[in-house]
């Protein structure tokens, strides 16, 4: 096979001797005929052949190697993010549980401290009645002390009293020079000092 230039032609051209004259175009010639030579008709057969291949090959890989891949990554990452997602909820529920359990708890205690605090206001109260009751008890014992104490004074007072009245009256009936009749002096005083 012996191949032969074109003198203005630029690029060799491949012209095959065992064929007609003129019965195959080359690349030059067509391309000398339009401006772009992929949007020639004669080039169509072979784009749309290349072009199937090439998506059928694009199908092939995107099927078998990368689809595959993103699906497990998504199911990876959906299931990684169902899960976060379900111990959200779980922690969530704890978290409602535990503040539902310091709610009671706190209720308890608030309950449990006004109980205390009502038990000792009334063991004080009790307290403070029974020292209130002793005191009287013990005020009214030294106001019967002090009334007997004092009747016991006024007893005492009324008869040192007669007695003054009696000496007295003996003594002013002897600077008087009267005579002293002793009977009649205790009767006189008895009567005054009686009322």
């Amino acid at each position: 096979m012996e191949h032969e230039t074109a003198p203005d032609a630029g690029p060799a051209l491949a012209i095959n001797e065992g064929e007609a004259h003129g019965a195959e175009v080359t690349h030059t010639e067509v391309a000398e005929d339009g401006p772009i030579p992929l949007l020639q008709p004669a080039y169509f057969d072979n784009l749309i052949f290349w072009a199937v291949l090439s998506l059928v090959a694009i199908y092939l890989i995107l099927t078998k190697l990368a689809l595959p891949r993103i699906g497990a990554t998504l199911a990876q990452r959906e299931g990684t993010i169902g899960s976060d997602l379900a111990a959200a909820e779980a922690l969530r529920a704890r978290a409602r549980d535990a503040q539902a359990a310091y709610d009671r708890a706190l209720t308890e205690a608030r309950a449990e401290a006004n109980r205390i605090a009502q038990t000792t206001r009334d063991a004080i109260q009790a307290d403070l009645d029974q020292a209130l009751a002793q005191a009287d008890a013990q005020i009214e014992a030294r106001a019967a002390a002090g009334a007997r104490a004092v009747a016991e004074i006024q007893s005492q007072a009324q008869s040192s009293v007669a007695q003054v009245a009696r000496d007295t009256a003996r003594e002013i009936l002897r600077v008087l020079g009267a005579q002293v009749d002793e009977v009649a002096v205790d009767r006189a005083v008895s009567q005054r000092v009686e009322g």
